[in-house]
């Protein structure tokens, strides 16, 4: 697209997110403002102007994305025209397909790795790529394990057209980004692009096809980046999360991808890079203070488009999945791992030679965890305000207006994926017609209205514990379905308990309708423990499969 449409195209964005904004604040303004403003009402205006930006992005992405969805022939070229010219067959490139391990169980990395070069090679396409295995572990016993499972899975494949090679690092130097950059810069010979899957992607041999076909029809193409779908899962936790992600993801990316265009993300797998600009632009050095980079693939992402390559998503669902966290406790910790590593964009703003919109990226990806202590604040300054008598003077009704104004931006991307599917019966159809798919939809709110505040509340937690010391690496990630005990629990979800108590208790004391317009966000966090119990509970995940709550269109074809 030529400057101009495109700068139009961004404008329109910007002023549509704008105008979002700006109904959001006079909103709470209109709340707030009779009566005076309190030191707290202040502290809770702060919060407001702390979080409306992330708000209205995610609403507007959501609108667009929505509007394209239901009037878009193909939703994915209208968005990526690429796609439209690509032409899936027999590659020209030679391509890598790069996939990461960490203390994995081979048994379940290696299957879906069979089935997609078998694909391959039934497209008579499997001569135009290699598969490399990449692994950082540490432990000699689980290296011992991981050898051997592989060595068996190359031998099986032995005289098949699509060789197997493996190489495991003594050091894990860089963590994912390093083991990959150490792979381009030591294996990759006459490939042209590479393919990075972690250890739980799940890629069909299309969806690949598709991939390859777009970056050879796309000369200035770095980064094709496709939607991720978690895979069928049977655990409550990830089932239910996950229905809604998908949903979101949907609406989102394709509302992002229309006024991104050149500028879009990279989420570190389930996408297609071209090697000689990644190797070149995309080295990560340590930072001031000696550390690595954690969150490396939008930091990758801005380098590349920085150096003038363009990266794109491609908002498309199938064939490209991942398993996601199987109960709470995981889920929890990957948010810690990305919050640490998304705090690490403060320092990497002041570096030169970024363009505005890859440093736009990065300041999303601040957004998206510093917003959670201004929630909290929010919560706080509200209880203290009431208790004090600063809101004696607020209109109960201007100040729900507000509150459900912010919960509708906040949970725009889903009710727009949600409202898509209801709409058209066709994606209905796909999750077993529109009644299954509602009750899936409500399931899921209903769940997530109750996890989010927690969450909220335990990013909160660790980012002002962040500056003392607070610490998460990434760690080898348990992917397996299990129950969590109660006393786990608790030991985990105190705080948040606590905090939820003692925020209630306060509303309690204001007023009924304080209370009732607080409960939403504080019920939550005191069913903390509860809700990570049973969310992983065997019994009432059994009880969700069978009644086909929250079932996805991939489980439904199993």
């Amino acid at each position: 697209m030529s400057p101009e449409p495109a700068l139009l195209r961004r404008a329109s964005f910007a002023a549509l997110v704008a105008l979002i904004a700006a109904a959001l604040l006079w909103l709470t303004l209109r709340a707030l403002l009779p009566g005076g403003v309190s030191l707290w009402e202040w502290l809770i205006l702060l919060g407001v102007a702390g979080t409306t930006p992330w708000a209205a992005l995610s609403a507007a992405n959501s609108l667009v994305g929505l509007v394209i969805l239901l009037t878009a022939k193909d939703p994915p070229a209208a968005v990526l025209p690429a796609l439209g010219r690509a032409r899936p067959g027999h590659p020209e490139s030679v391509t890598a397909i790069a996939v990461c391990l960490r203390n994995e169980d081979m048994g379940a990395v290696l299957p879906p790795l069979g089935r997609l070069l078998d694909a391959l090679e039934e497209a008579s396409a499997g001569d135009r790529f290699r598969l490399w295995l990449l692994s950082d572990t540490q432990d000699s016993a689980l290296a011992q394990a991981e050898a051997a499972a592989i060595g068996a899975f190359t031998v099986a494949r032995d005289g098949r057209a699509t060789p197997v090679h493996y190489r495991r690092r003594l050091d894990n130097t860089g963590f994912k980004a390093g083991n990959v950059m150490q792979f381009l810069d030591e294996h990759v010979t006459d490939e042209t692009f590479f393919l990075t899957l972690d250890a739980d992607s799940v890629m069909s041999a299309a969806a690949v096809l598709r991939l390859v076909a777009v970056m050879e029809v796309s000369p200035n193409l770095a980064i094709c980046q496709q939607l991720i779908v978690g895979r069928p899962a049977t655990a409550a936790f990830p089932r239910l999360f996950q229905f809604g992600m998908r949903a979101g993801m949907r609406a989102w990316a394709t509302g992002q991808a229309w006024w991104q265009l050149d500028a879009g993300p990279y989420w570190g797998h389930n996408a297609i890079l071209r090697v000689a600009p990644f190797r070149e632009h995309a080295k990560l050095e340590a930072l001031p203070d000696g550390s690595r980079i954690l969150s490396h693939d939008m930091v990758e992402s801005v380098r590349v488009q920085a150096a003038g390559w363009a990266v794109r998503c491609l908002p498309a669902e199938d064939g490209s999945m991942e398993a996601n966290p199987p109960a709470m406790p995981e889920f929890l910790k990957r948010d810690e791992r990305w919050g640490a590593g998304n705090m690490q964009y403060f320092h990497l703003l002041r570096l030169p030679n970024f363009t505005a919109l890859g440093r736009l990226q990065l300041v999303q990806a601040i957004l998206l965890f510093a917003g959670a202590p201004l929630y909290v604040l929010m919560l706080l300054a509200a209880a203290l305000n009431g208790l004090t008598g600063g809101g004696a003077g607020t209109p109960m009704g201007a100040l729900a207006l507000a509150i459900f104004a912010h919960w509708l931006c906040y949970f725009a991307p889903k009710l727009a994926g949600y409202a898509q599917a209801l709409i058209q019966r066709d994606v209905a159809t796909t999750y077993g017609g529109r009644r299954v798919f509602a009750h899936g939809a409500l399931a899921e709110l209903a769940f997530m209205q109750g996890f989010e505040p927690l969450s909220t509340v335990n990013k909160a937690i660790f980012l002002l514990l962040l500056p003392f010391g607070a610490r998460t690496g990434w760690a080898p990630q348990n992917r397996a379905d299990r129950g969590v005990a109660w006393g786990d629990a608790i030991r985990l979800l105190w705080p948040h308990t606590l905090i939820g108590v003692a925020l209630t208790l306060g509303y309690a004391l204001v007023s009924l309708p304080a209370l009732l317009l607080a409960l939403p966000f504080t019920l939550g966090m005191i069913l903390a423990v509860p809700l990570c119990v049973l969310s992983a509970d065997p019994a009432i995940s059994a009880w969700l499969r069978e009644r086909k709550i929250a079932v996805t269109p991939e489980e439904l074809i199993a």
